[in-house]
């Protein structure tokens, strides 16, 4: 199609649902070590979580996958989801609460425009954990255009936000 319909400004991802092999497994690390609150369970077949009140942010079940092998990095799927945090010490804290909690980040990257941790969940999907800086910092170019790119997240930079707050 080549029409001009455009998505309404405003339209937002409102949530995300992931099939787990292992419904507890999976709450210990969105619940217990992200800190994501549970607003619903479903049995023990499927959890629905939520940072500050929100119905769901992200739901959890095991009604197609109880008991399958985790995500493969090869396949087809989702290839992460994105958590944004409002500060960057919020970003700092979530960082600090995972290297105490010895939990293997797969990446940590400065985009310009954001900071990122990445990592995968208990089953393999991919979770980026970040903050946006102010927009007037966002990098363009010449033309006006965005000019992210990837360097590394100098982690302990990002410890003095704890530090210095």
């Amino acid at each position: 199609m080549t029409d001009s319909y455009k998505i309404p400004t405003h339209t937002r991802i409102g949530h995300i649902h992931l099939k787990v092999a292992n419904l507890e497994r999976s709450l210990e690390f969105y619940r217990d070590l992200l800190g994501f609150e549970v607003t619903m369970l479903y049995g023990n077949q499927a959890a629905f979580i939520s940072a500050g009140g929100y119905h769901h942010h992200i739901g959890l079940n095991t009604w197609h996958s109880k008991g399958s092998p985790r995500a493969s990095k090869d396949g087809v799927g989702l290839y992460h989801t994105a958590i944004l945090y409002p500060t960057r010490k919020d970003l700092a804290l979530i960082y600090d609460r995972l290297r105490k909690s010895h939990y293997p980040l797969t990446g940590a990257s400065d985009h310009g425009v954001s900071e990122a941790l990445y990592l995968d969940d208990p089953d393999g999907n991919g979770i980026e954990l970040y903050w946006d800086r102010p927009k007037e910092l966002w990098p363009t170019n010449a033309n006006g255009s965005l000019n992210m790119f990837t360097n590394v997240l100098d982690l302990d930079n990002l410890l003095k936000e704890i530090d210095d707050n």
